[in-house]
C-alpha cells in the first residue's frame, strides 16, 4: 500500500516537473520573440531613416530649382516600394514554397497567410526597408531629368520582380546562391554566398540599374559643355555632410540588424563585430579619398563632397563580410574601396554617363567589391563564417558567379523596362521643361550674381564711410 502510495506521488512529481519544465520552455520562447522583435523593429527604423539620409544627399548634389521635385520623387518611392513590396515582392523573395524552386518563391502574395504567422510580421518590415533603400539608389543616380511617372513605373517593376528575385537566391535559404543540400548549405558553384547584408544584393544591383538608367536616359542638358560646367556644383555642401551622417547613422541597423536575432551569446558576438567594422572601413575609406583629393587628383584641395562619397564607399564596401572579416581586415577593404570609388567616378566622367550623386560609384562598384572581397578575406579558423581564398578558403568561385549573375539579372531586366519607357515618352523630362529649367537656372545664376555685386558694393561703401 505505502509502495503504491510512492510510486504515485513519484509520478505525480515527474508530471509537474515536466509541466514546468515546458512552461519555463515556453516563457523562454515568448521571451526570446520580443527581444528578437524589438531588436528587428528597432534595426528597420534606423534603415527607414535612411531615406531621410538619402534625400540630403541627393539635395545637397543637385542644383537648388530641382530640389523640390527630388524629393517629392524620394517620397514616392518609398510609398510604392512598400506597396510593391506587399504585393509581389515579399512572395517572390521570401515566399518558399513545400517544393521549392531554387529561382523564385511562390507564397504570401499581398501577406496572405500572415495572420496565422504573425512572425512574418517584422520579417516583412525589416526586409521592406532593404527595398526601399535599394530602389533609391537608382533614382539618385538618374535624378534631374527623370519623369516622374515613368520612374514609377519603374520603381513598382524593380521592388516587385528584379530586386526580390536576386534576394531569393541568396537570402531565403532556397536560392540558387544558397540553398540546403542535405542539411548543408550549399550553392550551384559550391559554398554559399557570403553577403551579410547586402554589398550585392542590395547595393551592387541598385547601382547596376541606376547604370542602365544614367545610359538609357542620358546626361542633363549641357552636362558636359564646358561653358555651362560652373551650373553643375553641389547646391549644398552642408546637406551633403549631414546626409552622410544620416546615412551612416542608419547603416547600424542595416547591418548589425541583419543578424535577426538577438538572444544569444553568439549573435551579440557576431553583432558587436559587425558594429565595429560599420566603423572602421567608412573611416578609413573617406580619409584616403580626403588625401587624394587634396594632394593628388583634382580638385587639389579639401574637398568635402569626395570626403563623405569615401566614407559612403567604405559603407558599401563592407556591408558584405562585415560578419566574416577581422577589424583590420575592415580597414584593408576601406581602403580599397576608396581606391575603387575614385577611379570607377574618374572612369564615368570620361564615359560620359551622368550621375548626380555618384551613387553608381559608391553603390554600384563598391558593392562589387564588396562581393569580392568576402572571398578573399574571413578566415575560416576564426568561427565567424569565412572562407576567404588566402586563408585556403574556396569562397571566390561563389562571389565571381554571384556578382555576374546579378548584374546580368538586374542589367537585362531594367534596360527592358527603361528602353520601352523611354520609347514612350515616359523616361525623361520632355524639351520644354528642360529648356524652361535652363532659363531658370540662368535666373538664378543672375540674381545670385546681382546679389553678390550689391554686397560687395555696400561693403565697400561701408567699410569707405
Amino acid at each position: 500500500m505505502n509502495s503504491t502510495l510512492h510510486v504515485g506521488a513519484s509520478c505525480g512529481t515527474v508530471d509537474k516537473i515536466k509541466q514546468m519544465e515546458e512552461q519555463l520552455a515556453a516563457h523562454v520562447a515568448d521571451y526570446d520573440e520580443c527581444l528578437t522583435t524589438i531588436w528587428v523593429l528597432l534595426a528597420s527604423f534606423l534603415i527607414f531613416f535612411m531615406n531621410a539620409g538619402f534625400s540630403m544627399q541627393e539635395a545637397g548634389s543637385l542644383r537648388y530649382k530641382n530640389t523640390q521635385y527630388v524629393l517629392a520623387k524620394n517620397l514616392l518611392i518609398v510609398v510604392f516600394s512598400f506597396l510593391s513590396w506587399y504585393a509581389l515582392g515579399y512572395a517572390i523573395a521570401f515566399g518558399v514554397t513545400d517544393d521549392p524552386s531554387q529561382f523564385a518563391g511562390g507564397t504570401h502574395f499581398f501577406m496572405q497567410g500572415f495572420w496565422d504567422h504573425k512572425q512574418l510580421l517584422k520579417k516583412w518590415f525589416f526586409h521592406a526597408t532593404y527595398c526601399s533603400t535599394s530602389v533609391t539608389i537608382v533614382g539618385g543616380a538618374m535624378a534631374e531629368r527623370t519623369n516622374l511617372v515613368g520612374f514609377v513605373i519603374f520603381t513598382a517593376f524593380y521592388c516587385g520582380v528584379i530586386y526580390p528575385t536576386v534576394v531569393y537566391w541568396g537570402w531565403s535559404g532556397a536560392g540558387l546562391l544558397n540553398y540546403s543540400s542535405d542539411g548543408v548549405a550549399t550553392s550551384w558553384t559550391g559554398p554559399p554566398l557570403i553577403d551579410y547584408s547586402g554589398s550585392g544584393i542590395v547595393h551592387m544591383a541598385g547601382g547596376v540599374a541606376g547604370l542602365v538608367g544614367a545610359v538609357v536616359v542620358g546626361p542633363r542638358q549641357d552636362r558636359w559643355a564646358r561653358d555651362y560646367a560652373w551650373q553643375f556644383s553641389n547646391y549644398s555642401i552642408p546637406f551633403l555632410v549631414l546626409g552622410t551622417f544620416f546615412l551612416w547613422f542608419g547603416w547600424y541597423g542595416f547591418s548589425p540588424g541583419h543578424s535577426v536575432t538577438m538572444h544569444s551569446a553568439t549573435s551579440a558576438h557576431t553583432t558587436g563585430l559587425v558594429a565595429c567594422n560599420f566603423t572602421l572601413a567608412p573611416s578609413a575609406a573617406g580619409l584616403l579619398v580626403l588625401i587624394l583629393r587634396a594632394t593628388v587628383i583634382e580638385p587639389r584641395r579639401v574637398d568635402a563632397e569626395g570626403f563623405c562619397n569615401g566614407i559612403l564607399s567604405g559603407l558599401v564596401a563592407i556591408t558584405g563580410g562585415a560578419a566574416v572579416f577581422r577589424p583590420s581586415e575592415a580597414v584593408i577593404t576601406g581602403i580599397i574601396s576608396g581606391l575603387v570609388y575614385v577611379g570607377s567616378q574618374r572612369l564615368l566622367e570620361m564615359l560620359r554617363v551622368d550621375d548626380v550623386v555618384s551613387g553608381i560609384s559608391i553603390h554600384g562598384f563598391c558593392g562589387l567589391l564588396g562581393l569580392l572581397v568576402a572571398g578573399l578575406l574571413g578566415n575560416p579558423g576564426d568561427n565567424f563564417g569565412g572562407n576567404g581564398m588566402l586563408y585556403g578558403g574556396s569562397q571566390l568561385g561563389t562571389q565571381l558567379f554571384s556578382s555576374i549573375i546579378i548584374c546580368l539579372w538586374v542589367g537585362l531586366l531594367s534596360a527592358a523596362v527603361f528602353i520601352p519607357l523611354k520609347r514612350l515618352g515616359l523616361l525623361r523630362y520632355c524639351p520644354d521643361d528642360e529648356m524652361m529649367q535652363k532659363a531658370a537656372a540662368h535666373l538664378d545664376a543672375e540674381r545670385a550674381r546681382n546679389s553678390f555685386e550689391r554686397n560687395s558694393l555696400d561693403t565697400r561703401d561701408s567699410f569707405e564711410s
